[in-house]
């Protein structure tokens, strides 16, 4: 169960980091900080996750696909090669 936590606390770091990049850092960690589940540092690395990981997860993505669509689950799909064991972006 550690080690899947840590799994679900890289990858959503590699996506705010990827999301920095596309949108600007200041909006995306504000983006990622209003999601309830999970406790960022000042640079946007996830520190914990509180409750479900997968729903942290998946609110996490559904916030950057809010602003920016499909283009936001595009870039994501060669991070969740790397976590096969993570989830499947549909």
């Amino acid at each position: 169960m550690e080690q899947q936590q840590e799994q679900y606390t890289a990858v959503m770091s590699e996506i705010i980091a990827k999301q920095s990049v596309i949108l600007g850092p200041e909006v995306a960690i504000m983006r990622a900080k209003k999601i309830a589940e999970i406790e960022l540092d000042e640079k946007g690395v996830v520190k914990s996750i509180k409750g479900d990981p997968a729903d942290a997860l998946k609110h996490l993505i559904d916030s950057y696909v809010e602003l920016s669509g499909q283009i936001v689950r595009n870039a994501l799909g060669p991070i969740f090669t790397k976590y096969p064991g993570v989830m499947e972006v549909h």
